[in-house]
């Protein structure tokens, strides 16, 4: 599938990490999704309808980063790889989470994990 979709830098502030700090404080996920679809009947169409509303499914996204803390950004990003899967037209998903504030005690530009998955769940 060539047409792609795509909603980067969308950020929010979870709880998510390892460390005590992280959960009670929280820090800001950056959340990159390229969605895999047809768009040729939402240009013939005109209408939203005919394909991914990015505007819902960025309230969807936030809703899960801002929502139950997990571990790790590999949990984070499987879970709303998940709900961009949810979306019917979406055949495959690129989900990339950053954590921009990781606790890493060295200088660094980012910190990220990418899943990519197949509306088949093959990856």
């Amino acid at each position: 599938m060539r047409d792609r979709v795509a909603l980067r830098g969308l950020r929010a502030r979870g709880h998510h990490g390892v460390f005590d700090f992280e959960r009670r404080e929280g820090q800001d996920f950056v959340v990159d999704a390229v969605l895999y679809l047809d768009t040729a009947p939402a240009a013939a169409s005109d209408d939203v309808g005919d394909t991914v509303h990015y505007g819902v499914l960025a309230d969807r996204l936030v809703e899960i980063v801002t929502g139950e803390p997990v571990n790790l950004i590999e949990t984070l990003a499987e879970r709303l790889a998940a709900v961009c899967l949810e979306e019917p037209l979406v055949e495959r998903v690129e989900l990339t989470v950053h954590k921009p504030s990781a606790p890493i005690e060295h200088e660094f530009g980012d910190v990220a994990v990418t899943v990519v998955r197949d509306r088949g769940g093959a990856s």
